[in-house]
């Protein structure tokens, strides 16, 4: 990749002073090597001009299910435990590796061209090496892994029924596979879906394997009231006890949701440092509620933000669940509850923290991965910029349109709102292609 120069930039760097620099970055392969001033020493390769453009470091997402971009359309206006049943595990069970992969292919170009360079993604319980290998040719960075189901019910189809043996090997193989892959840019993650669909052992063997192999958990929890009901009834316990208890709650957890959470269950989140995950856009749609998310934070927890599946949310643009993560809880802790700037910390370098990167990516600095974002906000809709808080303008007022240029890893996978990893008009039409041969196999 060489050294490539990035020049003269409003670079908002999300460091831990929050400052805002206008100038240079200078790349040398995949890592960020300078930001400032010219270096008389630094021969670039390639120079990009940034004039009047905002540069970001990308987008982290924290609960996105690649899978499910197919099903888009599909499962609207329903509530969980029914969407779940009726829709999307039917979905689910009719994919083969194909649909798997031009499903992720889908959801990562998207998630590309709305400025999300890293996700916490959760595939379905088969074909998950497809879906590894959408993500290794994209460019994408990536933590992902296998849905696991070892509880069986008359609810769940045949074809997402697993025995836990088979359900921890396919897990193991797949880490043994992918984790590490590209210098680490892909990794492994233990996947149980919810407490709901896991045995005890289960839960327990995963707890061991991700503490013995250094990987992250990452499940659902207390989403929906409904399933906190069913959680009760199966364990006496409500979710995040019922974690806790067996030793699954620790900073290599992540939650996606918490939204239904009470003091003792704030409190296990807390002390034991578990990560959380907010999804206004899949909440919101679903109606299973507001996470009480300013709570959270206030607290210490490490929150990210994710914009979960196509069938829940309808796309997976980051600037849409900045905004509603700004705006929802102002309706309920008063309008100064959650500002721009907590809100793209949470987008960026809070997102690396819930995923034990914050080392790696998450702000502009010397040393981290080139993961980046050109914005241009040179447009009706962002001005006038006279004097504008930068934060504001990137959270209220910009959107997917305005991400010009994305690197990972140093390299560009979009420049000029051209895709550079994936073949869009291909992937297009190949999705169309795909879900018409799903649905003929549900048939």
């Amino acid at each position: 990749m060489g050294n490539t120069l990035i020049r003269d930039a409003s670079i908002v760097t999300m460091n831990a002073a929050g400052a805002i620099i206008r100038g240079d970055v200078r790349i040398t392969d995949d890592r960020i090597v300078g930001i400032g001033n010219e270096d008389e020493h630094f021969v670039p390769d390639e120079v990009v001009e940034a004039k009047g453009r905002l540069l970001l470091p990308g987008f982290i997402q924290t609960h996105v299910h690649l899978c499910q971009t197919l099903f888009r359309g599909r499962a609207d206006d329903m509530e969980l435990m029914d969407w779940l049943r009726t829709r999307i595990w039917p979905l689910e069970a009719a994919h083969d590796d194909e649909s798997v992969y031009i499903s992720a292919m889908l959801g990562i170009g998207e998630l590309i061209q709305s400025g999300t360079t890293t996700l916490l993604d959760m595939e379905t319980v088969h074909h998950t090496d497809a879906a590894f290998r959408a993500m290794a040719q994209s460019g994408i960075r990536a933590i992902s892994g296998k849905v696991m189901m070892d509880r069986t019910s008359d609810d769940i189809p045949i074809a997402l029924q697993e025995d836990t043996d088979r359900s921890l090997a396919d897990s193991v193989a797949l880490l043994d596979r992918w984790h590490g892959y590209d210098g680490g840019r892909l990794q492994y993650a233990f996947c149980p879906r919810f407490v709901v669909s896991c045995t005890e052992r289960l839960l327990v063997e995963v707890r061991d394997l991700a503490e013995r192999r250094n990987v992250l958990i990452h499940t659902h929890a207390s989403e929906n009231k409904g399933e906190i009901e069913l959680v009760e009834r199966e364990t006496g316990m409500r979710n995040i006890v019922y974690l806790d208890h067996l030793g699954l709650a620790s900073p290599r957890l992540v939650l996606a949701h918490s939204i239904w959470l009470d003091d003792m269950e704030r409190a296990i989140i807390r002390r034991t440092g578990t990560k959380v995950t907010h999804c206004p856009g899949s909440n919101l749609k679903l109606a299973s509620g507001i996470a009480s998310i300013p709570g959270l934070l206030s607290s210490g927890v490490q929150v990210g933000i994710g914009a979960d599946g196509a069938p829940c949310n309808n796309n997976l643009d980051m600037f849409q669940e900045m905004k509603l993560t700004a705006m929802i809880h102002k309706v309920q802790h008063g309008p100064t509850a959650m500002d721009a700037r907590t809100v793209l910390r949470m987008a960026t370098i809070g997102g690396a923290e819930v995923l034990g990167l914050e080392r790696e990516i998450g702000s502009i600095e010397v040393g981290k991965k080139a993961d980046l974002v050109l914005l241009d906000l040179n447009k009706f809709h962002a001005f006038p910029s006279y004097e504008a808080d930068l934060y504001s303008r990137i959270v209220y007022a910009a959107g997917r349109g305005d991400v010009d240029t994305v690197w990972i890893d140093g390299r560009v996978v979009m420049r000029a709102r051209v895709m550079k990893t994936i073949d869009e008009s291909a992937v297009l039409h190949e999705s169309d292609a795909a879900i018409s041969r799903l649905l003929g196999r549900m048939a």
